[in-house]
């Protein structure tokens, strides 16, 4: 699965393309990937699944922003939950404010998760942010409490889709992928190296991921190739 872009327009930071321009050719790239992880869960259906990345900037939050989007599109309720309570960025995306979410909710703070869940300018897609940045994300991700949180939203939408931090930083990833039934690993073209990406695959097996695919990210897009017969860029 690769997503590219015009020659010498980088991709955009916390750009929703998806739905503020649905017939470009990047938004197609997002829907063949939506394509490929209908096939890759043939057996199984996907109904919780893990984005994240070997490191940092390798665009695995616009592509879990986007994924979210074309699913939404698809007609299926979708919830987007950050769960990288270390470097958030789902509510920046959304433009919404990041006072409770997530983390409030598996401490147990008296929050309801109605109150916790956003909705967006998406039909379909609801948000529910990272709340305030806990001392312990690892041990709140693998409590009880997520997984009650995991059961709950399960019964709700069609498809919860986890933002979470990259893999080879922090063990994170690895805690949430082992409850979720899918795992899409994010890599960044001329930023990734080989060996990150193949230790980042290792250690989502390790952890008994259901790895789905790799998504390689940010790969130049040739002016006559077919995405631009097939659609337009503004």
């Amino acid at each position: 699965m690769v997503l590219k872009r015009r020659k010498h327009s980088p991709l955009m930071k916390r750009s929703l393309i998806a739905h503020e321009n649905p017939m470009s050719p990047i938004s197609e790239q997002y829907r063949t990937i939506r394509t490929n992880l209908d096939f890759a869960s043939v057996d199984r259906e996907l109904h919780m699944m893990t984005v994240t990345s070997a490191g940092p900037s390798e665009g695995k939050s616009l592509t879990t922003a986007n994924l979210a989007v074309v699913f939404a599109q698809q007609g299926k309720k979708v919830l987007l939950v950050d769960a990288d309570m270390r470097k958030p960025t789902v509510h920046y995306t959304f433009r919404l404010d990041n006072v409770a979410g997530l983390s409030n909710y598996i401490a147990g703070h008296d929050h309801s998760l109605t109150n916790l869940i956003n909705g967006s300018r998406v039909e379909n897609l609801d948000i529910m942010t990272s709340g305030p940045i806990p001392p312990n994300p690892s041990e709140l991700l693998g409590s009880q409490k997520m997984k009650d949180f995991l059961q709950e939203v399960k019964q709700e939408y069609d498809l919860v889709i986890f933002d979470s931090p990259p893999v080879l930083a922090v063990t994170d990833s690895q805690v949430l992928t082992s409850q979720t039934n899918g795992t899409l690993l994010v890599v960044r073209n001329k930023r990734t190296e080989k060996e990150a990406a193949k230790r980042a695959k290792e250690l989502l097996e390790q952890a008994k991921a259901n790895v789905l695919g790799m998504v390689l990210n940010d790969v130049p897009q040739k002016e006559s190739g077919y995405y631009v017969y097939y659609g337009t860029e503004k």
